[in-house]
């Protein structure tokens, strides 16, 4: 077990639990956008069955996840590294991380509403936690079906972003950054 020092953020680089919710997310999201992309390209097929079976419960626990490590970063904010390069650049990091923070709450949290309002009622893991209707309830299902798919699509894109602007980080820059998220913190 990790010492609870490196359990937390420090200037030098990120915490065990921190990482560990990253490269979790991030694995979960890839297979959100694997399967979203799917049902965009091949649907009806195994392959897509087998993804889009999962997009629910996935993104209910992306919602969860993204919850929990919110709450973890505003315990450690103070302690995190700054943001490389100038006083711009970290400004419009901060920005697009909120924004992805903004919209891994917003997606999901309009699929929930959906469901909840919808006439399916809504499952997740296998449990019902809101019983099917006989009518839709507008007000809850009208976001998800205006928003749920476009905002997803925004999420992929910011997503492609940050994954290039750490790629520019370690590969043009060479400045610590992507190390900071995959190794934590260095050695004093």
């Amino acid at each position: 077990m990790a010492p609870a020092s490196r359990l937390w953020d420090s200037p030098s680089g990120y915490g065990s639990v921190t990482r560990a919710l990253h490269w979790g997310m991030a694995a979960l999201f890839a297979w959100q956008f694997a399967g979203a992309l799917l049902h965009l390209l091949a649907d009806k097929t195994a392959i897509e069955r087998f993804f889009w079976n999962t997009h629910f419960s996935v993104g209910f626990t992306l919602w969860l996840l993204v919850l929990v490590r919110g709450a973890w970063g505003l315990a450690n904010l103070r302690r995190r590294p700054a943001h490389e390069g100038s006083a711009r650049m970290a400004r419009a990091a901060k920005a697009g991380h909120l924004a992805l923070y903004a919209l891994m709450v917003a997606v999901p949290s309009l699929a929930i509403l959906r469901a909840v309002g919808g006439t399916r009622g809504f499952t997740v893991y296998g449990i019902q936690l809101s019983a099917p209707r006989q009518a839709a309830i507008p007000a809850l299902t009208a976001p998800g079906n205006a928003l749920h798919s476009l905002l997803g699509w925004v999420l992929l894109a910011l997503v492609v972003g940050h994954v290039v602007m750490a790629l520019y980080h370690a590969r043009v820059r060479r400045d610590g950054t992507l190390e900071r998220m995959t190794r934590g913190a260095l050695a004093p």
